[in-house]
């Protein structure tokens, strides 16, 4: 057999074990309650619409919609990453979490003047790695985190607010969770990319666990699609530990 002939029956097998690996993958994390992006159950009521206890569950799309709490506060469009502000003697830090932010953020807060006691946090989300190593600097630079009524903390920001050492949340700011992809090569084959989340989800616990977070908030997230966020109750955010003060 030529050469040229072999490698081609090479290729095609590995192609046919990759897609059976993937097929085997998705259908495990469907079949345990995971849908990928896109799946969105249509009867998942719109994010504008007020959450209940027990129906806590929105369609994900931030750019279209506004969480619906009370006072509403429109504050335009977010930046796509994120920016520290001072304003009216308070700092704020809002926008999308895009990756190495961490590095440019831990700097801006190490240099500001006068130095930052007290964070305002407003994020759809986005990366967590960079969410977790703001986390982490907050929580040993002894800076606490809040939000404003009206606000909301999406996605990786809670993790950013989480860090705080102490974590100050309005009854009518809304914080949600969701599942997350921790690898940024999405060509990887089925079994490490899995494996990439496995150690990803690990990290997260861990920190939760170090900033004084019960880790068991991970089983909302992990249960909610990419394309869809859960909304956690006033409760809920005391239960787990997001509305207690913390020195850990």
């Amino acid at each position: 057999m030529k050469a040229s002939t072999v490698a081609r029956t090479l290729s095609a097998v590995l192609v046919f074990q990759l897609g059976i690996g993937a097929f085997l993958v998705i259908s495990d994390m469907q079949s345990g309650g995971f849908r990928l992006p896109g799946l969105t159950s249509p009867t998942a009521p719109r994010l504008t619409e007020p959450v209940r206890p027990g129906d806590q569950t929105r369609r994900f799309n931030p750019g279209r919609d506004r969480p619906a709490v009370r006072p509403a506060r429109d504050p335009g469009e977010l930046p796509e990453r994120l920016t520290l502000t001072f304003e009216n003697r308070a700092y704020r830090l809002e926008g999308g979490i895009a990756p190495d932010d961490a590095p440019r953020i831990i700097a801006q807060l190490e240099k500001a003047d006068p130095p930052v006691d007290t964070l305002v946090v407003q994020s759809p989300g986005g990366s967590v790695r960079d969410a977790l190593d703001i986390g982490r600097h907050l929580r040993s630079a002894g800076i606490a985190t809040r939000m404003l009524p009206g606000e909301y903390c999406f996605s990786a920001c809670p993790y950013l607010l989480a860090g705080g050492i102490t974590r100050d949340i309005p009854d009518d700011a809304a914080v949600g969770v969701h599942q997350h992809s921790f690898g940024e090569n999405t060509l990887l084959p089925a079994f490490l990319a899995v494996e990439d989340i496995q150690r990803g989800q690990a990290e997260v616990m861990d920190y939760l666990d170090a900033m004084g977070i019960d880790p068991r908030v991970m089983r909302h997230a992990l249960a909610t699609p990419a394309d869809e966020i859960y909304i956690l109750l006033p409760e809920e955010l005391t239960r787990y530990g997001f509305t207690q003060n913390s020195t850990q």
